[in-house]
């Protein structure tokens, strides 16, 4: 019997393509060809590029690309591919990273007493909105255990004083380490993470400090908001450095404000705006949008 004659079920399809997606970045000095050296690289590998943004920046002279991309679903494809960015990450000096696209990140949340941050990713990530996986909260105050469980995640009871900080960020970092955690997040955690802490995880921790930085720092800022009579409020996350709120920043939102606003509704409006730029901040960062630039950040979107 030929091929041609070979017998064909009512109704049957014939079956999708295997693929692979991941995603890709990259980070170069900027130069002509840089993006032609990747993308021609990929296509000779039979790649298909379904997502790509670039930047290149004149007051650094640095080139920042993120991609996303599907091969076939095989050990040859792949070995191809890896060897091509291979030969681009040492023709031009490039730092080339590729990640598995259904990789989910594993995030540490931190948290004091204000819930609200902790209640919007809670949410974000009970619902899929946010594709990560939470290992743990861990909170220097015990309040908000029951909500934490509620969720079925672990809560982490880390007391903190003057005499217990060298000991509770260890035991910190110990969890990190044995959780495999990839980014850590200060969901309105109201201690300051010493300088060896902030060492040990460079670019992986994420703050949202409550106000369009710079702006007012310590304690009741609606408070000292309102007083200034100000016409704008906002919060801003970035990434943790030894310098307090000085850290690279990522996100940032505000909305506009009069003298009819009471520090109540200030502070209502405020917890919105946290929650949300947090919510983005850490969405950019697990989707490796997020490029450190000579103290800045770059966010391919």
């Amino acid at each position: 019997m030929s091929a041609a004659s070979l017998p064909v079920s009512a109704g049957a399809a014939p079956a999708a393509p295997a693929f692979d997606r991941f995603v890709m970045t990259v980070r170069c000095a900027d130069g002509i060809g840089v993006i032609a050296t990747v993308t021609q690289a990929l296509a000779d590998c039979t790649v298909n590029v379904t997502e790509s943004a670039t930047y290149s920046d004149p007051s650094t002279g640095r080139f920042f690309m993120r991609s996303e991309f599907e091969v076939a679903a095989d050990p040859h494809a792949l070995r191809a591919v890896h060897a091509a960015l291979e030969f681009c990450r040492v023709r031009r000096d490039m730092t080339i990273d590729v990640f598995p696209a259904s990789r989910r990140s594993r995030v540490l949340l931190m948290v004091s007493k204000a819930d609200h941050c902790l209640n919007d990713l809670l949410y974000r990530h009970r619902t899929g909105e946010l594709a990560v996986d939470i290992p743990a909260v861990v909170s220097n105050h015990p309040d908000l255990r029951d909500l934490v469980e509620w969720h079925g995640i672990r809560f982490v009871h880390l007391p903190v004083n003057r005499d217990t900080r060298a000991e509770q960020e260890t035991a910190l970092l110990d969890l990190v380490q044995a959780e495999k955690v990839d980014v850590v997040v200060l969901a309105r955690y109201m201690q300051v993470l010493s300088a060896a802490a902030c060492a040990a995880l460079p670019g992986r921790i994420i703050n949202i400090h409550h106000s369009f930085l710079p702006g007012f720092k310590g304690a009741r800022p609606y408070h000292q908001a309102h007083a200034r009579g100000v016409k704008l409020v906002g919060a801003t996350a970035h990434y943790v450095t030894d310098a307090l709120d000085e850290g690279p920043i990522i996100e940032q939102e505000v909305e506009r404000v009069d003298h009819t606003y009471t520090p109540e509704k200030l502070t209502a409006i405020g917890r919105e705006i946290e929650s949300r730029v947090l919510a983005h901040a850490l969405r950019f960062h697990v989707e490796h949008r997020v490029f450190l630039n000579d103290g800045r950040t770059v966010v391919l979107k």
